[in-house]
């Protein structure tokens, strides 16, 4: 299916302008010029006043962890990639929580990923997955409620929220899960699956940002596509991504951003505004040599708000720094690297154009790094992808 007409586009601009969602104008190029150049002294002050930071083991012993979430009570639910294998850790100690894990799809970059928790989960204790699955001698990713024991030693299925997500190899499987703090929805990014075809395919679920409802997985109903004749096409939010690892929703004003792996350069993060295409068509054949964002498309293509250049560090996870003890990293988006071995951290104004970025040399200590999860107390959990004795890491600003 084709990008949306000049007609949608302006229906999508009514849609901003009654405030059905927040908003991003993104900047242009001249912008971002010119935030560089304003920030440069900010830029220096930063270096100067920037926190040290106290990085602890949680647990190690684990093998490429995807993610790790608070569930109260001082444990938290982690998820291992390539084992398939959700437990929960308490005072270093992990405890393996029965699931049908045989029925999880492992293959390259795809396998158990991305974990959501209910903001109620004392009450429901409900929880959200997102992995690879096999069915019926097929597989494909989708997303699952869960229901977690009281002992927490089993998870029962409440219901899959969404099923076929495209998957090819397990290459650009995704998957990352977003409560909305602001409504029942779920944001779920999407890799591509390295099909040419998915990124601008508006009834393909692949290389997108999915909103759902969170129960039940229905299309939301001030989605930019809600009137769609199309099922699959009323559920998407965002489109063109190639794949999604990331997503962080700023306190305070709401903003979404993705965070998604470039090819051999450009890693971006993007500011999420309804119906955006942020531009990324590799077809006929995959060819990766094109623009992550390509402006020779029809249409309006969205630029990222951060791009890594050449070359690629694999930015993944992301969470925003809140508390004043983070110093001039305070209000910052911490983006964990893969490839680059790092952390940054991404300071925006309040429009989302970057300020500075910074990268803590005591992070480049522990590899590669995977998910980041903002505490309730302003410190980060942070996931490492080695593939052997992978830890879960506490850190703090002091």
């Amino acid at each position: 299916m084709t990008p949306p007409s000049r007609a949608t586009a302006l229906a999508l601009s009514g849609l901003l302008a009654l405030g059905a969602f927040t908003a991003i104008s993104p900047p242009t190029y001249a912008d971002l010029s010119a935030g560089t150049t304003r920030s440069s002294q900010a830029a220096a002050d930063a270096r100067a006043a920037a926190p040290r930071l106290k990085v602890r083991t949680v647990v190690a012993g684990l093998q490429n962890p995807w993610d790790a979430k608070p569930i109260g009570g001082g444990a938290l639910l982690v998820t291992e990639r390539d084992r398939a294998r959700l437990s929960v850790v308490r005072d270093g100690t992990r405890r393996t929580v029965r699931f049908p894990r045989s029925r999880v799809w492992v293959s390259g970059e795809t396998g158990l990923m991305s974990l959501a928790i209910d903001p109620r989960f004392k009450q429901t204790r409900h929880f959200w997955t997102c992995q690879g699955w096999q069915s019926g001698g097929a597989h494909d990713v989708r997303v699952s409620l869960w229901k977690l024991s009281r002992s927490a030693r089993r998870a029962r299925l409440v219901n899959h929220v969404l099923t076929g997500i495209p998957t090819t190899s397990g290459r650009h499987g995704g998957c990352r899960l977003l409560l909305d703090s602001g409504s029942d929805a779920l944001f779920i990014g999407t890799g591509d699956a390295a099909d040419p075809a998915n990124p601008r395919n508006l009834t393909s679920l692949g290389g997108k940002v999915l909103r759902v409802h969170r129960l039940t997985g229905a299309a939301m109903s001030d989605n930019p596509y809600a009137d769609a004749s199309t099922p699959r096409q009323r559920l998407v939010f965002t489109y063109g991504h190639r794949n999604v690892q990331g997503l962080a929703q700023r306190p305070g004003d709401g903003a979404v951003v993705s965070v998604e792996h470039g090819s051999y350069r450009d890693d971006e993060v993007n500011a999420l505004a309804p119906g955006a295409d942020f531009g990324w068509n590799p077809g006929p054949g995959y060819d990766e040599s094109v623009p992550m964002t390509d402006q020779s498309l029809p249409g309006q293509q969205t630029e990222a708000i951060w791009s890594s250049g050449t070359p690629t560090i694999a930015t993944s996870g992301a969470a925003w720094t809140s508390g004043s003890s983070w110093g001039e990293y305070a209000s910052a988006l911490a983006v964990a690297a893969l490839g680059g071995e790092r952390m940054i951290f991404i300071r925006f104004d309040e429009a989302l154009r970057q300020i500075d970025v910074s990268t803590p040399a005591v992070m480049r200590r522990y590899g590669r790094l995977r998910s980041v999860t903002s505490l309730g107390n302003g410190d980060l959990l942070v996931t490492t992808s080695n593939g052997v004795d992978d830890r879960i890491l506490r850190v703090s600003p002091r």
